[in-house]
């Protein structure tokens, strides 16, 4: 089962750099996808597919903002469209396809970069979020979180940590919370499970030349429940065409839906 995770930065602007027929040539069994930047009648039926998988939406009530969305071989049993949770629903930040024992998320979490608002918005998602991470943990299922979660977790998953240890994204508060959710929830960060190199990064900043020196972040994730994590037997980070200011992060698991 092959499951890719990206943050799209705007479908619309990922699809016009060749984003649908590399993904269609990829052969997933799930495309997990954040920040569409898409209301539902945006999405031509060019934009609703990725060859054989259906694209299912969760839209932000703001125009051209926010919004996840999944792309599916197989028809899920039931769709989860949100946290229920109104003031985080209305940003388009979950969307959850459910099958038997196995559930794919793609998720999003805030980003606090443009202020202390936004940042405390980021706060409140994280304290609203730990608890239901807690009862998909104990619900039994096999679960596989993908998204941007705006988070460097360690030292290791950016190039410059000593400066930005009091921005968003690698504030002590934040990398304290996402360990929780390995160290107390027990999820499991499968790429880094597989692969413990430094310089390893899926987003870079448009500034300077941050892209061709590589000065960049690891903040997309796939997070699955142990016994999932423990099929994974491949992961990288796509860098060979840029779609995004994000890399496609994919993920091979020894597992059958």
């Amino acid at each position: 089962m092959r499951v890719i995770s990206l943050n799209l930065n705007g479908i619309r602007s990922a699809a016009s750099k060749g984003f649908m027929p590399w993904a269609a040539r990829q052969r997933a069994d799930a495309v997990c996808v954040q920040e569409i930047k898409a209301q539902a009648a945006d999405l031509t039926p060019e934009l609703s597919r990725i060859g054989g998988l259906v694209g299912h939406f969760h839209h932000a009530e703001k125009k051209g903002y926010s919004g996840v969305g999944l792309y599916l071989k197989a028809t899920p049993e039931k769709l989860r469209e949100g946290l229920h949770i109104p003031e985080i629903d209305v940003e388009g930040r979950y969307l959850e396809a459910q099958y038997g024992k196995l559930s794919i998320i793609s998720v999003y979490l805030p980003s606090g970069s443009s202020g202390p608002e936004r940042q405390q918005s980021k706060f409140h998602f994280m304290e609203r979020f730990f608890p239901y991470l807690e009862k998909l943990k104990q619900s039994g299922k096999e679960v596989i979180l993908c998204g941007d979660w705006n988070i460097a977790h360690k030292e290791i998953d950016l190039k410059n940590w000593r400066s930005n240890q009091r921005n968003s994204g690698f504030l002590p508060e934040e990398r304290s919370w996402l360990s929780k959710v390995f160290d107390n929830l027990g999820f499991v960060d499968v790429f880094r499970h597989l692969d413990p190199r430094p310089e390893q990064y899926t987003w870079w900043s448009n500034r300077g030349q941050a892209y061709a020196k590589n000065v960049g972040w690891r903040i997309d994730y796939q997070i699955a429940t142990p016994a999932i994590a423990a099929t994974a037997r491949q992961a990288r980070i796509y860098k060979e065409a840029r779609f995004s200011d994000h890399a496609p992060l994919i993920v091979d698991y020894d597992f059958a839906l």
